[in-house]
């Protein structure tokens, strides 16, 4: 692996956020080893398309990008790929339907997808001023509060 030229305030980040840690809380990987894991976690997705070749070109290509700083990937890929949780996504965005069993649902995995660290926002919701099945009113619905 080529050497890695990071300042000492890249390697505290590193350290203080992104290497592997075991059950006690001590690190267990080195930069290095980060700069390795990522590479040859997400090139594994090629074995299912191109085989082990396409795999290990990708692995190589990842690896001489991070490993210059010409690329990093999200802060979810550099914690999770080659990780056992392995979610390398921080954001998911779930429909949420209009009818009571489809929002628990979406409640569901949203909480599952926010105790793996993710972010889950609803994409869908009854706007202002529509009814439901319930009631003959219009009920009040979602707002965007953001431009409030």
């Amino acid at each position: 692996m080529p050497e890695l030229r990071l300042t000492d305030n890249a390697r505290r980040v590193l350290e203080a956020r992104y290497l592997l840690r075991d059950h006690e809380g001590e690190l267990c990987e080195a930069p290095g080893d980060l700069f390795a894991r990522v590479p040859r976690s997400v090139a594994r997705a090629e074995l299912a398309f191109d085989g082990s070749d396409a795999a290990r070109r990708w692995e190589a290509s990842c690896l001489e990008r991070l490993t210059a700083l010409e690329f990093l990937p999200n802060s979810p890929t550099l914690m999770n790929a080659g990780a056992p949780l392995g979610q390398l996504s921080g954001c998911f965005v779930l429909p949420v339907p209009d009818q009571i069993d489809g929002i628990f649902q979406a409640l569901k995995e949203m909480a599952v997808i926010q105790q793996s660290g993710g972010a889950a926002p609803a994409s869908r919701f009854r706007g202002s001023g529509r009814g439901t099945r319930s009631f003959a009113r219009p009920e009040g619905g979602a707002r965007n509060r953001s431009h409030s």
